[in-house]
């Protein structure tokens, strides 16, 4: 049986009702049962506000809405987020206005570094990467073990992996802040973390949204787009599969989409692909995903180019600061107030825009 991934059209004034239809579309109730705790996933890729950078609120309160109509408990929901050494997800939470949301519905509210405990765990099928690069073991968090998760990713490009969706939201939340080390072998690792996920949660589930997608050098230096689509699917593999289609590029030929497709973890060709709800079939957004800025640049030297040598020196040893301290110089205080404040601006006067500064 294809795996299904839906896609709606959707606009300001109608969001929290299309996300209802979206999820409905996509049999959500099939794949979460409903005496287990779910984790809403939030992605934050940066602290301050940025179109399609984050989890927009309406995502995530049309998420919890329906849900919540469908029968879920409220006690056992909760938002979910981890942190990273250059993003503070508690400044995140609330410049995105996520807390807002988890408290007007009476959720919990977990962040994985603050009293959450981390245990080893032992994979029960064949890594491609983690075992080499972590040799003492993977720790994952405890709470993850035998509930439900619901990643919420937005539609946009990666300097890394030319776009991210579903398989990347796992990033954060699964590894600790050491998972920079698998930045030179990212593709494999989000393989491995999706083999983790089948193994470790009762029910896998993604909503992605594009009501604003992002193009350039994700996930942070982009400019923000009206898109207007969403989309959901339990097929982690399949829904960024279709979500890369509608970009504009081949997902097959995206690394990290054919290693899972080969390794059976989903569907990464869209021919085996069943889309329910729009007709797609002459969406292409036109993105770019080789794009650069001097930070990636000077990352992909050190992953990849002539830098490589002596990675493990400057990302694993005690000059790893000079790595954090130049991502923040660059992206919080040369490039947003230089050039995304001006983007936001623009987004601003849309009705997205709008709907955003109604979010208190």
């Amino acid at each position: 049986m294809k795996p299904k991934v839906a896609v709606v059209k959707t606009r300001p004034e109608t969001v929290l009702e299309d996300y209802k239809r979206l999820l409905r579309l996509a049999e959500y109730e099939t794949f979460l049962p409903k005496d287990k705790d779910t984790a809403l996933k939030i992605n934050i890729s940066w602290e301050v506000y940025f179109p399609a950078c984050s989890t927009p609120p309406w995502q995530l309160e049309g998420v919890i809405r329906t849900m919540l109509d469908d029968g879920y408990s409220r006690e056992l929901m909760h938002a979910c987020h981890n942190r990273t050494v250059v993003v503070s997800a508690r400044k995140g939470e609330i410049n995105n206005k996520h807390k807002p949301i988890v408290e007007k519905y009476g959720l919990r509210n977990i962040h994985l570094y603050e009293g959450e405990e981390w245990i080893r765990y032992e994979p029960k099928g064949e890594l491609l990467v983690l075992d080499k690069i972590f040799p003492d073991g993977i720790k994952i968090p405890k709470r993850f073990i035998g509930e439900n998760i619901i990643h919420l990713p937005t539609m946009k490009t990666h300097v890394f992996t030319t776009m991210t969706g579903a398989m990347k939201n796992a990033f954060g939340g699964l590894l600790n802040e050491k998972r920079h080390w698998t930045h030179s072998v990212i593709h494999e690792t989000l393989v491995d973390l999706l083999m983790i996920q089948k193994e470790i949660h009762t029910g896998i589930f993604a909503v992605m949204d594009g009501t604003l997608a992002g193009d350039g050098p994700g996930p942070r230096c982009m400019v923000p787009l009206e898109k207007n689509y969403i989309l959901a699917g339990a097929d982690q593999v399949a829904i960024d599969a279709i979500a890369a289609k509608m970009m504009g590029f081949d997902p097959l030929s995206l690394k990290f989409i054919r290693l899972a497709h080969e390794r059976g973890l989903g569907v990464g060709d869209p021919a085996e692909i069943e889309v329910v709800g729009e007709d797609i079939s002459g969406v292409n957004f036109h993105f770019h995903g080789n794009e650069n800025t001097l930070a990636s640049r000077g990352q992909k030297l050190i992953y990849h180019g002539w830098l490589n040598p002596l990675e493990k020196l400057m990302l694993r040893t005690f000059l790893v600061p000079w790595s954090y301290a130049a991502s923040r110089f660059y992206h919080d205080l040369y490039w947003y107030p230089f050039i995304g404040k001006k983007r936001i601006g623009e987004i601003r006067n849309t009705q997205w825009g709008e709907l955003f500064e109604k979010y208190q």
